[in-house]
C-alpha cells in the first residue's frame, strides 16, 4: 500500500512538472511570435523608407545630410541580428529619430507637403507605427509572462533544468525616441 502511495505521489509530481514545462514552452513560443510581429512591422517600415527618402529628395535634394542619415540608420537597423532585442531597439530608436528629422525638413517645403505621394507615404508610416506599437506591446507582454514563469517557484526549477531563459523587453532607451515621429501637416 505504501509503495502505491509513493508511486501515485511521484506520478502526480511528474504530471505537474510536465504541465509546468508545457506552460514554459507555450510562453516562450508566444514571445517568439511577438518578436516575429515586431520584425514584420519593422520590415514594412524599412521598405517604406526608400520611397519616402526619394520623394523628399525630389523636393529637398540639398538636405543631403538628413536624407543620408535616414538611409544610414535604416541600413544599421537592418544589420542588427534578429535575436538581439536590445540592439534592435536601439537601432530602431535611432531610425525613428532620423525619420522625425526628415519630417521636420519636409515642413519647410509646402509643395512637398501637398504632394499626394508624400501624403500617402506619410499615412502608411502612421499606420505602420501604430501596428508596430501594438506588436511591441504584445511581445513585451509575452516576454513578461515568460519571465515571471522563469523566476517564479516552482516553475523556476523546471525552467532551470531545461535551460529556459528570460526574454529581454523591446525598449527604447532614449526618451525622445519613445515618441512616434510627428507626421501631421
Amino acid at each position: 500500500m505504501e509503495s502505491l502511495v509513493v508511486i501515485l505521489v511521484l506520478g502526480l509530481v511528474a504530471f505537474y512538472g510536465v504541465g509546468i514545462y508545457n506552460g514554459l514552452v507555450r510562453s516562450r513560443q508566444m514571445a517568439k511570435e511577438g518578436w516575429s510581429g515586431i520584425d514584420v512591422q519593422l520590415k514594412r517600415r524599412a521598405d517604406l523608407i526608400p520611397n519616402l527618402v526619394e520623394t523628399v529628395k525630389g523636393y529637398a535634394g540639398h538636405e543631403r545630410e538628413t536624407l543620408e542619415q535616414v538611409t544610414r540608420m535604416r541600413t544599421a537597423a537592418a544589420g542588427v541580428p534578429s535575436g538581439d532585442v536590445a540592439g534592435r531597439a536601439a537601432a530602431e530608436g535611432a531610425l525613428s529619430a532620423a525619420i522625425g528629422r526628415l519630417f521636420a525638413v519636409a515642413e519647410a517645403y509646402p509643395d512637398l507637403k501637398a504632394n499626394q505621394n508624400f501624403s500617402e507615404l506619410q499615412a502608411s508610416l502612421e499606420t505602420i507605427e501604430a501596428e508596430l506599437q501594438m506588436a511591441r506591446r504584445y511581445y513585451n507582454g509575452a516576454a513578461r509572462d515568460l519571465n515571471v514563469k522563469v523566476e517564479s517557484f516552482p516553475s523556476n526549477l523546471v525552467a532551470g533544468w531545461f535551460r529556459f531563459e528570460q526574454m529581454p523587453f523591446f525598449e527604447i532607451e532614449n526618451a525622445a525616441d519613445r515618441q512616434v515621429p510627428k507626421v501631421g501637416f
